[in-house]
């Protein structure tokens, strides 16, 4: 077995909860006794150490072969995929379904047709009370194959009947797919840009949203087209900064699971991610109430005691997520830093396998609450973490605005000289980004003139950049940088001498919320 599939099992085995370790044994041990399975030895000893040491295994095991490791490990891979998948078979219909098509298979290739018929017609109904046209296909197909080998009473209504049925399906699964493409498409966009920057962006977001926007009847629509077509709406107007429009098509979201409720625990992280969208929308709305409301009910958010890790992953993730940005609201910025240990715990062991672009956008979090708190030296090492990223290839806006904020940050702590250089830095990067925008100009001007700025003369300097930015907010392209860093907050407490918390947080509360 080679390392990587070595790696594999080992990731595999250190994932597993105890009920799964329990069943696991249990099931490998229904036919034999435990002391005479190598591959179940194999699994004790990796999950006992947390780690594969080839030659500790060998001498624990004085039956295992070095010859035989390879093939046992395999096999080990394959028994424990095949605990998972009884373990898991109730709590996923899809599962369950796709059991009864091989079942079905299976009644066929014995030639007990109209067993198999029966095992295809539950299987097919399961899928469609479900919402799963694909599956439901893959039973109708069946079912066609059958039928046209095996003469029954009713061929000639039978065969129209799933003919009709089988173009409905097919419709309803291209369909599906295509709203899928077309959200993940604009997704994969903003991963890559952030928000429209210029007029140019939002022609290519249209180009690609209205030309491969097919038509469409609600009422012909089921759950998933619903769903997917309302997530593709929702992805273009969030890309397009109308949070407004998001916001509403979020709601739509959630209220074709308010009329599918059966669909809460199959599609539980397709609920957490419209949650996400709608507590994204509320942020950058300012709407603190409704906010609230959608984060209480994801940090009350329950899983099913046997739910698998993935969903509990992206629930710990936007429970994360949206702390922070609950402080953020709130202007509670040293509060917010009290949840910072746990969380760099979770990104440092990553149980949850995060991935580089979560990790660098909690990095880029965190160096926000570090600034709000009046933290400079924190803030640097943050942003730090991203800026020495190599060539990331995801989210150019980021990567900018973590350069500016860091200026702020080392103008904060007076290292006047090294300002000198790092904002020819910043210069040479935000051009080479194409993201030398009026509000990066207005700051990198500002700060590359301090050392010429008389000290008297600095609050009204701060004035006059505070005035330019306001009318620079109202500009439709110019309001991006707004949402990654509160430049208004940070000039206002300048002006007023007070810290960025102190303003922030009397802000929110002078707004009643």
């Amino acid at each position: 077995m080679p390392k990587q599939q070595t790696d594999a099992l080992i990731a595999l085995i250190l994932t597993l909860k105890k009920s799964e370790k329990r069943h696991f044994k249990l099931f490998a041990t229904r036919n034999q006794e435990d002391e005479t399975l190598l591959y179940l030895q194999l699994f004790d000893e990796i999950e006992k150490k947390g780690m594969y040491d080839e030659k500790a295994i060998l001498k624990k095991i004085p039956f295992l072969k070095k010859s035989q490791l390879s093939n046992v490990k395999a096999h080990l891979y394959r028994q424990l995929l095949l605990s998972l998948r009884i373990f898991y078979r109730n709590q996923y219909e899809d599962i369950v379904i796709r059991e009864r098509l091989d079942y079905a298979r299976i009644l066929y290739q014995k030639g007990l047709y109209e067993q198999s018929l029966e095992m295809l017609e539950i299987a097919k109904k399961k899928a469609l009370l479900l919402h799963l046209p694909t599956l439901a296909l893959e039973a109708n197909e069946f079912e066609r194959l059958i039928e046209s080998q095996y003469i029954t009473n009713n061929t000639e209504n039978r065969a129209e009947e799933l003919t009709k049925e089988a173009i409905n399906l097919s419709e309803k699964s291209n369909r599906t797919q295509v709203f899928s493409n077309l959200s993940f498409q604009l997704y994969s966009l903003f991963l890559k840009i952030g928000y429209v920057r210029s007029e140019e962006d939002v022609l290519k977001i249209k180009g690609i949203f209205y030309e491969k926007l097919p038509e469409y009847d609600l009422l012909e629509m089921g759950f998933y087209e619903k769903v997917y077509l309302y997530q593709a709406y929702s992805m273009y107007y969030f890309v397009c900064q109308d949070f407004l429009m998001h916001y509403k098509y979020t709601q739509k979201c959630l209220t074709v699971f308010e009329e599918n409720p059966q669909m809460l625990q199959v599609e539980v992280i397709l609920h957490l991610k419209i949650l996400h969208s709608e507590l994204n929308a509320l942020f950058y709305l300012s709407h603190y109430e409704r906010f609230m409301y959608y984060f209480s009910e994801l940090k009350n958010y329950k899983l099913k005691e046997m739910q698998d890790s993935n969903a509990e992953s992206q629930l710990v993730l936007f429970q994360n997520i949206h702390t922070i940005r609950k402080h953020f609201l709130e202007g509670t910025f040293s509060e917010g830093l009290k949840i910072v240990p746990n969380l760099l715990f979770l990104i440092e062991k990553n149980p949850y396998h995060w991935d580089d672009y979560r990790i660098v956008m909690f990095h880029y979090k965190i160096a926000c609450l570090y600034f709000g708190s009046g933290d400079m030296n924190n803030t640097i090492t943050f942003l730090n973490k991203i800026i020495l990223e190599r060539q990331p290839n995801f989210r150019e806006d980021i990567q900018c605005f973590a350069r500016i904020l860091s200026l702020i940050a080392h103008f904060e702590l007076g290292n006047l000289q090294l300002l000198e250089y790092q904002v020819k830095s910043v210069y040479r990067f935000l051009l080479k980004m194409e993201d030398m925008h009026e509000v990066q100009k207005q700051i990198i001007v500002f700060i590359r003139n301090i050392p010429n700025i008389k000290r008297e003369n600095l609050k009204k300097k701060f004035i006059e950049l505070h005035d330019n930015l306001l009318k620079i907010k109202q500009m439709p392209y110019e309001k991006r940088a707004f949402l990654y860093l509160d430049i208004i907050g940070w000039l206002e407490s300048k002006i007023q001498g007070k810290s960025v918390e102190v303003v922030l947080r009397n802000q929110f509360l002078e707004s009643g919320k």
